[in-house]
């Protein structure tokens, strides 16, 4: 199969480019290297791919990547919970502006393949928790005198009770707490849209943690593994911010490819879960990293935070496995110290 990959040249794109590629796939990979991604154009690109440079919004260039092409795997994207709102029109034009053009010029070539949307586990907001008295509630915003007081728990919305953390599935009402989470709930809206107007399949994953090589250094855009990452291998210790007890489900780079090969393979509406299964706290992430580099430093919790992030938020992956065929196949510790000493990508930022 012929399959276009937008973002291709990225640290999740060219990983589901060599993922198709090694399954004998025809690969397209688009990519428009901005400067604040990569600084150079990446070493790591695979030849056997035929490489196109340019921006997603840019209609006469899509129409000159379709041709040919049976199924298309979107994951140009501006990534990251941003610096503050004058980011906002940014993320919107990326995100959104950028998913409606790619909809739009495939309507018109009237494709019948599938898609299949890079969407993110940030349009849960905060996961699931449940309430000794009253089960299962959705907890709003946390109060900012409490992150500043360091009570960082969210309470029960009813009774104020202290709250269990549940894994979250797919069923799960979107409640994205800040900008990069509403232009990705968005596009999984645009895209649906898409397929009830077309009959094309859809599948948004909604990746969780994703880690691994050829992540961004030192850039305020990146997940907090490539901060984390980026710190160990200057020398200086890992910041951990709030407790360090937030918990996240964090999936190795290669698991989150194989779940875009089998969702490009398979008649199967999303959205689905890309997990591991297996949740982990970031004050875990920062100290395995620590010691799988052999650094002499431990991470540092700082009882800092951002008024955007979530506290628990983890994954049942149950219906991926089930429909999809995905589980996730790289443990944590095997992941981790490969990353430890993996190479990051540099960027302009």
């Amino acid at each position: 199969m012929r399959i276009l990959v937008t973002g291709a040249a990225g640290f999740i794109g060219s990983h589901v480019v060599d993922a198709l590629l090694d399954a004998g796939h025809d690969v397209v990979g688009l990519d428009a290297l901005l400067p604040g991604a990569h600084a150079v154009r990446p070493t790591y690109l695979d030849p056997r791919a035929t490489w196109l440079e340019g921006d997603v919004r840019d209609a006469a260039l899509l129409r000159h990547c379709l041709q040919g092409v049976d199924h298309v795997c979107h994951q140009a994207a501006m990534v990251g919970l941003g610096v503050d709102l004058g980011d906002i029109v940014d993320y919107v034009g990326h995100n959104d502006v950028g998913t409606a053009v790619l909809l739009r010029e495939l309507a018109a070539a009237r494709f019948g393949g599938r898609l299949v949307l890079a969407s993110s586990m940030v349009v849960y907001g905060e996961g699931r928790y449940a309430c000794p008295e009253h089960g299962d509630v959705r907890p709003g915003p946390r109060p900012l005198a409490d992150l500043q007081a360091g009570r960082f728990e969210p309470p029960c919305p009813h009774c104020g009770a202290q709250l269990s953390a549940r894994a979250i599935d797919e069923d799960a009402p979107a409640d994205p707490r800040n900008v990069y989470g509403a232009t990705k709930l968005h596009q999984e809206h645009l895209c649906g849209a898409f397929a009830r107007e077309t009959g094309v399949t859809v599948t948004a994953l909604r990746y969780h943690n994703v880690y691994g090589p050829r992540m961004p250094r030192d850039t305020p855009y990146a997940g907090v593994a490539s901060i984390f990452r980026s710190a160990v291998a200057a020398g200086r210790a890992p910041r951990v911010f709030e407790d360090g007890a937030q918990r996240r489900d964090f999936v190795h780079v290669r698991d989150v490819a194989a779940a875009n090969v089998l969702a490009l393979t398979t008649d199967a509406p999303g959205p689905f879960n890309v997990a591991s299964g297996v949740p982990r706290t970031v004050g875990e992430l920062a100290a395995e990293l620590c010691a799988a580099a052999g650094a002499a430093l431990q991470p540092q919790v700082t009882g800092q935070f951002r008024a955007g992030d979530v506290r628990h938020v983890f994954a049942c992956p149950q219906r991926a496995e089930k429909i999809l065929g995905f589980r996730a196949g790289v443990p944590f510790a095997q992941g981790v110290a490969e990353f430890a000493t993996a190479e990051l990508r540099e960027s302009s930022v």
